[in-house]
């Protein structure tokens, strides 16, 4: 099993997809990785060598932010925008949707479980 940025990378999967297990690598950055380490994509990861599997983990420590790096400047960026009080700051802070979606119906995932209102009951005809 390939050790790569902290990660165990599944061994039964093609280079390509085994890459996108890394926090920070999608599909477009696992291609142009495989690209400049000079791997074909159909490989799977089982048959790479050491020193191929070195040659991959050297060039994303040297071009890429991933995995705990990545973690840590996001939620840097999330504490900016909180401390300067700005609008998706203070959205972040309330636990409400940030980039503009509606919330008298869904955003249950941001808003969490729904919670009864006292005093307020259902209208029967």
């Amino acid at each position: 099993m390939a050790r790569i940025a902290g990660v165990n990378i599944p061994t039964a999967k093609r280079v390509e997809i085994g890459l996108q297990y890394i926090h920070g690598i999608g599909a477009a950055k696992a291609k142009e990785i495989c690209g400049k380490v000079g791997i074909e994509l159909a490989r799977r990861v089982t048959t790479l060598s050491d020193d191929e599997v070195i040659r991959i983990r050297d060039t994303i420590a040297r071009d890429y932010t991933v995995e705990g790096d990545l973690r840590r400047e996001v939620a840097m960026n999330i504490k900016r925008l909180m401390d300067l009080a700005c609008y998706r700051g203070l959205r972040h802070r309330r636990g409400l949707p940030v980039h503009g979606q509606r919330t008298h119906t869904n955003a249950r995932t941001r808003k969490g479980p729904a919670k009864p209102i006292a005093g307020k009951k259902k209208v029967t005809k």
